[in-house]
């Protein structure tokens, strides 16, 4: 098993309670995430709470290492506790080089990279997939695939009323990456495949201000 970090396994505590009592967090599927070994994670992304869920829901098999926003490491004290929890700051909008060789480099050494095809928040929008999962699954060819689709997690993110929270792990139908597939394709597979277990849920004013 990859065992957690101390701040990771803190972190995900310190949540479960919202999660899992008052989200009624439900989880199928654990058994098909590999307890250790290289793994990228692909999930939808409807919500800030959505990196925790999957998180909380994959803390008694390992530790979920996403790539996340890199503006997160500006907000002082968080910076400290996402290094602490193994996290990888990349920068949007553009190709960031050095995140993307840390992955390849966590990856190669039997991390599980967490990563959301869609890059953002949908906030009910459609949005396209975008190539890094792709280019992850080239680079590291010996990677395991596994999805995971989100629900009620907008819900979540308005605490108000109990909502009911599902994580979903699964095999793509479609298989992990195959040589000399376009990294775009690939993502783009993926994430048709979770989608149609996790439609796009729009956010509600309240859900969105964080």
């Amino acid at each position: 098993m990859d065992r957690p970090t101390k701040t990771y396994s803190a972190a995900m505590k310190l949540c479960a309670p919202i999660v899992g009592r008052w989200g009624r967090l439900d989880v199928a599927g654990l058994d098909a995430l590999p307890a250790s070994g290289p793994v990228l994670l692909a999930g939808n992304h409807d919500s800030y709470w959505d990196p925790i869920i999957v998180g909380v829901a994959a803390l008694d098999q390992r530790q979920i290492r996403a790539l996340a926003k890199s503006s997160l490491w500006k907000i002082k004290g968080l910076d400290r506790v996402l290094d602490g929890m193994g996290q990888i700051p990349i920068e949007r909008g553009r190709a960031d080089v050095a995140a993307f060789d840390r992955a390849i480099a966590e990856l190669r050494g039997g991390a599980c990279i967490g990563i959301f095809p869609e890059g953002t928040r949908s906030l009910g929008r459609e949005l396209r997939a975008r190539s890094g999962i792709g280019r992850l699954a080239e680079a590291v060819p010996e990677a395991r695939t596994i999805c995971c689709s989100i629900t009620g997690s907008t819900e979540l993110a308005q605490l108000s009323g109990r909502p009911t929270v599902r994580v979903e792990f699964f095999e793509p139908q479609s298989g992990d990456w195959q040589p000399g597939e376009q990294p775009a394709a690939f993502a783009k597979r993926l994430l048709i495949e979770i989608r149609e277990r996790a439609p796009i849920a729009a956010a509600t004013r309240r859900a969105r201000s964080g």
